[in-house]
């Protein structure tokens, strides 16, 4: 099974680009974030033209938003609501054979990493903190997390650690925050098993770089963990970086594992 995440920032804008990754990648399973649509909005026909039948969604008006599109049958897993909003961050499923899927959009921060200055940062940190402690006490053998995390963990997520250290999704804090979820739920992070942690990886460029690939300066925001039972299963793993440089591009590209189950 090959189980693909995006931040696709828009789905109606990028259903083209939608198809064209569809076709490239092939997946089974697509894990959408920032749809930016309201349920009663989702394009779920054109959805289905694509070869996914079974739809999961969350979404409202302009922000945030996700899904899960799926060619095998999903369960939908009891909704909850982080950090106390309705915010449209979280939709988990069950896979046929009872794994779990979780599809994630974790707040970005802001532009300042001080939780007392800036409250968009304070919101982040919390969120993390939240999902530490739920997958701390819900722990089960076989989980997927997929989703834009909004965090780039190691020093080779990100085009220069030591300028990135004060810049928000490359905080010691976040850093620290992300960590303590991988440890609270033994998160094996299935991209880096099959990508050695020593290799540059980036799945996000930001809009100001106006040539592409230009400079190259990227960050990895976008993850896909796995829990130890399933850490064998994994087969392959890529970040889909050429679709940066299609026309209307999404600011994030499609990372996807081939995953044995």
């Amino acid at each position: 099974m090959r189980i693909a995440t995006w931040n696709i920032n828009s789905l109606r804008l990028r259903m083209p680009t939608l198809g064209k990754i569809v076709d490239a990648l092939k997946p089974d399973v697509v894990c959408l974030q920032e749809t930016k649509v309201e349920d009663g909005l989702f394009p779920a026909d054109d959805v289905r033209k694509l070869g996914f039948d079974h739809i999961l969604f969350r979404g409202m008006k302009s922000y945030n938003g996700v899904a899960i599109l799926s060619r095998v049958p999903l369960t939908e897993m009891k909704k909850r609501q982080w950090c106390g909003k309705d915010d449209c961050r979280h939709v988990a499923a069950k896979l046929p054979d009872g794994t779990e899927l979780h599809n994630f959009y974790v707040p970005a921060g802001g532009d300042i990493p001080d939780p007392a200055e800036n409250e968009k940062f304070a919101h982040k940190l919390a969120f993390i903190e939240e999902m530490a402690s739920w997958f701390e006490s819900k722990r089960q053998a076989k989980r997927v997390l997929v989703g834009d995390l909004n965090i780039a963990p190691l020093e080779t997520d990100v085009w220069s650690h030591k300028q990135l250290l004060k810049i928000v999704s490359h905080t010691p804090v976040e850093v620290d925050g992300l960590n303590k979820i991988m440890t609270a739920h033994k998160w094996i992070d299935a991209v880096r098993q099959i990508i050695p942690p020593e290799e540059l990886l980036y799945s996000w460029w930001s809009y100001r770089n106006r040539t592409w690939p230009g400079s190259d300066r990227g960050r990895r925001l976008d993850h896909i963990w796995v829990t130890p039972a399933l850490s064998a299963k994994i087969q392959d793993a890529q970040v889909f970086r050429e679709a940066r440089g299609w026309e209307k591009p999404s600011d994030h590209v499609p990372v996807t594992i081939d995953l044995d189950i």
